[in-house]
């Protein structure tokens, strides 16, 4: 399994803020920290913010902070948001699936419980764990 750039750079992002809580920060911040272009970085931070991981501010002294606290957020819920609208193999997609053994493979349903058992796992973990009591993370992440 393989996450999308999008959603590594969400959590990312999301760690960001967290560190930097109670501080709007700004996207170029946030982009030299997590090694991101900016372009990219924003059409994550436009679904981040769509889905109420995150506030945006307009203007001059804009930028962004979480739209919750980082104990409320949780990572499988992020995980899910970017990831459920991607099938996860062929089988999983109704419109775009051509596999002749549909009817009779078995795989389809232990890879449904698998991703099940793995944003299960995900969903136990919020973003303040991953930050919390994590000086290396901290120094990489902190604004100055």
């Amino acid at each position: 399994m393989r996450l999308t750039t999008r959603t590594n750079l969400a959590i990312r992002t999301l760690m960001f803020c967290a560190v930097n809580e109670g501080r709007i920060v700004r996207k170029t911040e946030v982009a030299a920290a997590v090694n991101a272009s900016e372009n990219h970085l924003a059409q994550v931070i436009h679904l981040l913010a769509q889905r109420g991981f995150l506030k945006t501010v307009r203007g001059r002294s804009g930028g962004l902070t979480l739209g919750h606290a980082p104990q409320a957020i949780r990572v499988g819920d992020v995980f899910r948001s970017f990831e459920a609208c991607l099938p996860f193999t062929e089988c999983f997609s109704e419109s775009e699936n051509t596999c002749p053994l549909i009817g009779a493979c078995r795989l389809k349903a232990l890879l449904a419980d698998a991703l099940e058992a793995f944003y299960t796992a995900l969903d136990k973990i919020t973003v303040l764990d991953l930050v919390t009591d994590n000086a290396r993370l901290e120094t990489l992440l902190r604004v100055a």
